[in-house]
């Protein structure tokens, strides 16, 4: 087998079918793990320089120092588009998603070492339905990519199983979180799955499930690589697109132009 194409087990996809959550182990070659660290670091040091040149800790649900979302600044890099649209990300999606696939989103989550935040429980597609109550749209994959060890210590994330939490077909309603600026979609009991995995896996859910994460208390970053995709393009009640809707696969063939995206 390609070293860059990770082995998706038949178990993978029915506990992501069963429960909307799965795990690929080993899906991130070495050489590319590395890659991503070393962007990482990249766009974790813009965000602080911007930060500090507006004299502001806080944007959005980023906190200087304590948990980072950058999102959708692939285009900004020589590299980040071999893994986004690469052979791992093919064989992961379509796996999940069947042989159309389309990228919606991607970011970097990265908690602070010994001060990183939580990150309350949502639904990724709580966050669309917060700014478009009426949306329709199908459960889109989110690709959480770990490029560190995972563990309840430096704050992974817990995921509830749809018959747990009622979200097969469901996006709940969220409330905003004063001073995080996170949008809560569950305060019940439930603890959740903790997914605990090796750097240079990638669990995969759907945007209907319920998930959290712990805050990070080691001496290091916990840092994560995330890409989403959809089946088809996403659209609000009012017709504009949700996101992004770069073309990636069609009929099970990798059809990503880097040319025509970026100019590559």
């Amino acid at each position: 087998m390609n070293a860059e194409v990770p082995e998706i087990r038949a178990a993978a996809i029915d506990d992501f079918h069963r429960d909307g959550f799965a795990v690929i182990e080993n899906a991130i070659d070495p050489a590319t793990l590395d890659m991503l660290r070393e962007e990482c670091a990249t766009f974790v040091a813009a965000t602080d320089r911007h930060l500090a040149a507006k004299g502001r800790d806080v944007q959005g649900i980023t906190h200087r120092g304590k948990r980072y979302f950058i999102g959708n600044r692939y285009r900004e890099s020589e590299r980040l588009w071999r893994y986004v649209y690469g052979p791992a990300m093919q064989a992961i999606t379509t796996a999940f998603l069947g042989e159309s696939v389309y990228l919606f989103n991607e970011q970097w989550v990265v908690k602070g070492a010994e001060q990183g935040m939580k990150f309350a429980w949502h639904q990724d597609s709580g966050y669309v339905k917060f700014r478009d109550p009426g949306t329709q749209h199908a459960p889109y994959l989110t690709c959480w990519a770990a490029l560190d060890d995972m563990s309840a210590a430096n704050g992974t994330i817990s995921v509830l199983p749809h018959d747990v939490a009622g979200s097969r077909d469901r996006i709940f309603d969220h409330e905003h979180e004063p001073g995080t600026n996170d949008l809560i979609g569950y305060r019940g009991d439930e603890p959740g799955t903790l997914i605990e995995m090796a750097a240079g896996s990638v669990a995969v859910f759907q945007s209907t499930s319920l998930h959290r994460s712990g805050p990070n208390h080691t001496g290091a970053q916990r840092r994560v690589y995330l890409t989403q995709y959809a089946g088809a393009p996403i659209y609000t009640q009012a017709g504009d697109l949700w996101g992004q809707a770069v073309p990636f696969v069609d009929g099970g063939t990798n059809v990503y132009d880097p040319v025509a995206d970026i100019g590559r």
